[in-house]
C-alpha cells in the first residue's frame, strides 16, 4: 500500500476516481493529505425524555447493540452560524463535503488535525474510508478543554484524510459487502446514523457467539 501525495490524488479526482462535493479548494489540499470541513449538520445524544410523570433524565447505561438514532437530537445550521461545544459535552458532527471514493482500489484513512486537538476537542479519529464509499463522513467531538466553552463554524478545516492505494483492486460486489452484511453507507449521503446488521445482534444479545461463528463462516476462495 501507498499513500497518495497532492499529485496523485489531483491526478485521481481529474480522472473520476475521487470526487468531493462540494470541490476542494487550495486551503484544503495537504502535501499528501485533503483537510476536510465541518458540515452544518449535528447530532446530539438526547438525555431526557417525557413521559406522563414529566421530563425525566435518562441515566440508564448506553447500550451499543440496542441504541436507537432517534435517540439523537438533531441540529443543522444555516450559513454564517456558529456552534458552541459545551464543557464535557459529546456530539456526533458531520463533513461538510460528500465524498465518492469511485476507485476499487482506493480507500482513505480518517484522522484528526492537531490543530484541533490543541483546541481542546477530541475527535477520536482513525476511521476507514472503504473503496466504494459515497456519502459524508461522521466523526464524535468532545469538549476537553475543561470548563471552557468551544465555539466551532461550518466551514472550518476539523479533520484529514489520507488516500492509500490497495495491493489488488476489488470487484464492486467484494467493495459492497463488508463482512457478512452489505455496506451501512454506501449510496446514502443523507444518513449519519446507522446500527449494525440485526442478525449479528440477535446472537450478541442472546450471548450465543459459537452460532454466530457457525452460521456466518468466512467463504474461502
Amino acid at each position: 500500500m501507498a499513500v497518495l501525495t497532492k499529485h496523485s490524488i489531483l491526478e485521481r479526482i481529474g480522472r473520476g476516481d475521487l470526487s468531493f462535493v462540494p470541490e476542494i479548494d487550495a486551503f484544503q489540499l495537504q502535501p499528501h493529505a485533503i483537510d476536510l470541513r465541518l458540515g452544518y449538520r449535528f447530532l446530539l445524544p438526547r438525555n431526557w425524555t417525557l413521559d406522563n410523570d414529566g421530563r425525566k433524565a435518562i441515566t440508564v447505561s448506553i447500550d451499543t447493540l440496542r441504541t436507537n438514532p432517534d435517540q439523537f437530537d438533531e441540529i443543522i445550521l444555516k450559513p454564517g452560524q456558529f456552534f458552541e461545544l459545551l464543557p464535557n459535552e459529546f456530539i456526533i458532527a458531520t463533513s461538510l463535503e460528500c465524498i465518492d471514493i469511485k476507485a476499487l482500489d482506493l480507500m482513505g484513512i480518517l484522522f484528526p488535525r492537531t490543530s484541533t486537538n490543541r483546541r481542546g476537542i477530541d475527535l477520536s479519529l482513525s476511521g476507514i474510508i472503504d473503496a466504494g464509499y459515497k456519502g459524508h463522513l461522521i466523526f464524535p467531538m468532545k469538549n476537553e478543554a475543561g470548563n471552557q466553552v468551544i465555539r466551532v463554524y461550518p466551514g472550518e478545516r476539523i479533520c484529514q484524510v489520507l488516500f492509500e492505494t490497495l495491493d489488488q483492486s476489488l470487484t464492486t460486489e467484494e467493495a459492497m459487502l463488508h463482512g457478512a452484511s452489505p455496506a451501512k453507507y454506501t449510496d446514502k449521503p443523507e444518513v449519519a446514523y446507522q446500527l449494525d446488521k440485526k442478525e449479528e445482534h440477535d446472537f450478541l444479545l442472546s450471548g450465543n457467539l459459537e452460532d454466530l461463528k457457525n452460521n456466518f463462516p468466512i467463504t474461502k476462495k
